[in-house]
């Protein structure tokens, strides 16, 4: 499997299933379903409750429905190399014992291998000439793929294209009058709506799961450039790649990730939705790859002390904290400080829908965007760039809350170190405690603006603190060539 973010208490995992010997594993689905009882009721409740009829969407749409197979090979080191080989966790004490026998490099001098790599996927025909989509993570450094049908038929098939960004991959197989699936629109999908997954969990082929919309529009750190629908199917390695259908048997998304404490399914999963995937495959064939939009800029989360401080009315946009030169963004006339709301009409709610709107645009396109700057609505007008020449980065802050003053202990650069710094003006950061040490300002910091205001004299910084009607102030600091924005609570 391919880990592919984590956090403190859990791992968001893709699902392909990889390996030398697979695991297996079994699940099941129950569901219940019953009527409140009221003596006295206020509106006559329906006599009967029914499930969709999943046997009959299984029966119709499972031959659509293909499991991948992939070998190839990835570079490893020589330890790495050896676990694959023996299929032993290198935490195992007998690892060692196995590693003796392999041969051993010279300490810090590691060499690296090819590894034979086995995974295995789902997938779906969307073409009876035999177009297949999938996810890009499942042929992931493939030499070969297979596709095998529900009628036992297998095809060697070749890659057309994979685009990392959205996790999408599309194959070709060389054969005729296939089944094929019908493709749904996600707009329409609904949170509460009964959803099916079909797929090839630990290789077993055409497994059927089905569970509801919990969330639409989940942005993943990893995953930026899609709007994840999250389910609770439960869906498991050997899921990726499968679809993901509503009632009337249409595909709305497709299976790619779960979050999970264990590796397996905790009863939270990811669908990439089949807007994005149709958009990204109609391009892999016209072109054999997928082309994405950027604006050059790097945004953080706007949280309730982020709204105080820049006069929100609710903690929502995608507060840019950095720009690069000359992008599309800075022709835009993009500031630091400035939080986007919209983007040709559309929200901003979280900073994570910003780069999976702008990412879902041609290269070129010309949007209006709704930015919050100094108190006041404003409305720019961007022409996005090309994300394959840089992509944009979203910066990360630490944050915390605290009381009192600032806290920080402030001096004017140098020449020199504005020179070095890249910076026209900006107040050096000697020490930091209380408040701003809590939010995560570090000495060495470089102080360039505080609630939007150019910090270019210690007199400054103190009035701007002292006129803050709000229980915190934004600070802007430069860490290295990294510009991100810090709130810290002064009361």
């Amino acid at each position: 499997m391919n880990t592919r973010l984590t956090s403190p208490r859990a791992l968001v995992i893709a699902l392909a299933s990889a390996g030398v010997i697979g695991a297996i594993g079994a699940g099941a689905y129950t569901s219940a379903v019953s009527a409140p009882t009221n003596a006295t009721p206020i509106a006559a409740a329906p006599a009967m409750v029914t499930l969709p009829d999943f046997s009959t969407i299984t029966s119709r749409d499972g031959p659509a429905v293909v499991n991948i197979s992939v070998t190839g090979t990835m570079k490893a080191s020589d330890d790495e190399a050896a676990a694959e080989i023996q299929g032993i966790d290198p935490e195992d004490p007998m690892f060692q014992f196995f590693r003796r026998f392999q041969g051993q490099s010279p300490r810090g001098h590691q060499q690296q291998r090819d590894v034979p790599v086995r995974a295995q996927g789902s997938g779906f025909i969307v073409d009876p000439s035999g177009i297949i989509i999938t996810n890009a993570h499942v042929v992931k450094d493939a030499k070969e793929v297979t596709v095998k049908l529900t009628d036992r038929r297998e095809y060697r098939a070749k890659v057309l294209g994979a685009d990392a960004k959205t996790d999408i991959a599309v194959l070709k197989i060389d054969a005729k009058n296939l089944p094929v699936l019908a493709l749904g629109n996600t707009k329409d999908l609904k949170v509460g709506e009964w959803v099916l997954a079909i797929g090839s969990p630990f290789g077993f082929e055409n497994t059927v799961t089905a569970g509801v919309v919990s969330a639409k529009g989940r942005s993943l750190p990893d995953d930026s450039y899609v709007p994840f629908i999250q389910t609770d199917v439960a869906v498991n390695p050997g899921n990726s790649g499968g679809p993901l259908l509503n009632t009337r048997g249409e595909v709305v998304g497709i299976n790619s990730q779960i979050y999970s404490r264990s590796g397996g399914y905790q009863g939270v999963s990811f669908a990439i939705p089949i807007d994005v995937a149709v958009q990204v495959k109609d391009q892999i064939v016209a072109t054999g790859k997928a082309s994405h939009a950027r604006l050059g800029v790097a945004v953080q989360e706007v949280n309730q002390a982020f709204a105080d401080s820049f006069k929100l009315d609710k903690p929502e946009g995608a507060l840019v904290s950095n720009i690069e030169k000359g992008g599309p963004g800075d022709k835009a006339g993009l500031k630091a400080g400035d939080v986007i709301r919209k983007v040709d009409g559309q929200a901003i709610v979280s900073s994570g829908d910003l780069p999976a709107v702008i990412g879902q645009q041609a290269p070129g396109k010309k949007v209006t965007l709704e930015v919050w700057r100094q108190g006041e609505r404003q409305e720019l007008q961007a022409k996005l760039g090309d994300a394959s020449d840089k992509p944009a980065q979203v910066a990360k802050a630490d944050t915390g809350t605290g009381q009192g003053k600032l806290g920080l202990a402030l001096r004017p650069l140098q020449p020199q170190e504005k020179r070095e710094a890249g910076v026209e003006s900006g107040l050096l950061i000697e020490d930091a405690a209380g408040p701003s040490a809590q939010a995560g300002v570090q000495a060495g910091d470089v102080l360039l603006a505080i609630n939007g205001t150019p910090a270019q004299s210690l007199e400054q910084v103190r009035e701007v603190v002292a006129k803050a009607t709000n229980k915190s102030v934004a600070l802007l600091i430069q860490r290295g060539e990294d510009k991100i924005f810090v709130p810290v609570r002064i009361g």
